[in-house]
């Protein structure tokens, strides 16, 4: 059975997650969930999309310090782990994926009222950490 990488750009408020198609070549941008039902949406995407591996964003200040965010991904992780035992789980680097999200928005043309819809700056975050893994 062909599996899939899913990428999650986790926050507070929001998490943008991304999914590679099954030859693990291509990230696309999947959606933006409400963090609170993010657990929910897992429990139904992973099976249905027959994920094998998760990528989570690692966020840092520019001097490699851990944010404070990191705590609750970790408690996050724990919980997923405890749920899929079987998910391989990989943390990368997303400091300047947001940014990269941003510059992303602008070259492809979107406008100024699209750019500020911070859901599709998570999405695109999701993308790009998923696209830096599978390459």
């Amino acid at each position: 059975m062909k599996t899939k990488v899913l990428a999650l750009d986790f926050g507070m408020k929001r998490t943008g997650l991304a999914i590679s198609d099954e030859m693990k070549m291509i990230a696309s941008g999947l959606k933006t969930v409400d963090s609170r039902i993010l657990m929910e949406e897992l429990k139904i995407l992973i099976p249905a999309e027959s994920v094998d591996t998760l990528v989570v964003g690692e966020p840092k200040f520019t001097d490699g310090k851990p944010m404070q965010l990191e705590r609750n991904i970790l408690f996050f992780i724990e919980d997923v782990q405890k749920i899929f035992p079987s998910l391989k789980i990989v943390r990368m680097d997303e400091r300047f994926t947001s940014k990269m999200a941003f510059q992303t928005m602008i070259d492809s043309g979107l406008k100024k009222k699209k750019r500020q819809n911070k859901g599709l700056v998570d999405e695109i975050s999701a993308t790009i950490l998923l696209q830096n893994y599978l390459h």
